[in-house]
């Protein structure tokens, strides 16, 4: 196989930071001899988060076995995992905020036509529905446990107790109108095509403050290896959780 260099679009600082967070983890399991160093294994593993390598590709090209990529993609991305934030921590934290924007994105998965649970019909191809709280400038500030794409937005939102924890802390909400009937706590605008009036000038207002909370799912898909997942669905929370946390560490 033939091998090149190549470069990743993050800054050194995320770099610094998942090197010294492996590092840490050594020492404390008292970790021995191993083939990269810790800011080799970082770059390695943002290589994969980011850019989408395989495992094959990073085998080759940091002259690693597949089975050492692996093991070392998966001992950063828990590491990682831990570090990103709780739905109760994400509220303390909007709750310094005017308003929270909450939106519903579909990660595209590797699965067959057989996997009718994976498969949502809004965006038509197998995916995770994942929750997005994102702050008024449109920054990202939490992702929710990845459901099967054919879980509808409203019924994740309810699953992950979101509607609830932004009453709790009466903390105001701007989704799109697929969370209708949320709670007091979600503003969602009005359904139909041919308004007039006031409730037209409402859904034009409701969708300029919305529309910026699109940029935190935008964020997540900045990592390639979200924009088509081809591990295991028990293994796509921990990716999510892990980018979030790179995301809010940068």
């Amino acid at each position: 196989m033939l091998v090149y260099p190549s470069g990743i679009d993050l800054s050194s600082r995320t770099l610094q930071h998942l090197s010294g967070l492996l590092a840490g983890h050594r020492r404390q399991i008292g970790s021995r001899w191993r083939r990269l160093t810790c800011g080799r294994q970082a770059v390695l593993v943002l290589a994969h988060l980011r850019c989408g390598d395989t495992y094959a590709r990073l085998a080759a090209g940091f002259r690693v076995g597949i089975a050492t990529v692996h093991r070392y993609i998966r001992e950063a991305v828990d590491l990682l995992a831990a570090l990103a934030p709780t739905l109760d921590q994400a509220i303390a934290t909007v709750r310094k905020k005017a308003y929270v924007i909450l939106d519903g994105t579909v990660l595209p998965i590797d699965r067959i036509a057989a996997d009718r649970p994976y498969y949502s019909g809004k965006k038509k191809h197998h995916g995770m529905n994942v929750q997005v709280l994102a702050d008024p400038a449109g920054r990202l500030i939490w992702a929710s446990d990845a459901l099967p794409g054919a879980v509808h937005d409203l019924t994740a939102a309810r699953t992950h107790g979101i509607p609830a924890a932004l009453a709790a802390d009466d903390v105001k909400c701007w989704p799109d109108k697929a969370y209708q009937d949320a709670g007091p706590a979600v503003r969602v605008p009005f359904r139909g095509k041919n308004l007039r009036g006031w409730r037209r000038r409402h859904n034009r207002d409701h969708a300029k403050i919305r529309s910026l909370g699109e940029r935190a799912s935008a964020t997540l898909k900045c990592w390639r290896l979200l924009r088509k997942l081809r591990c295991s669905t028990t293994r796509i929370t921990a990716v999510v959780r892990a980018v979030v946390a790179l995301e809010l560490a940068a």
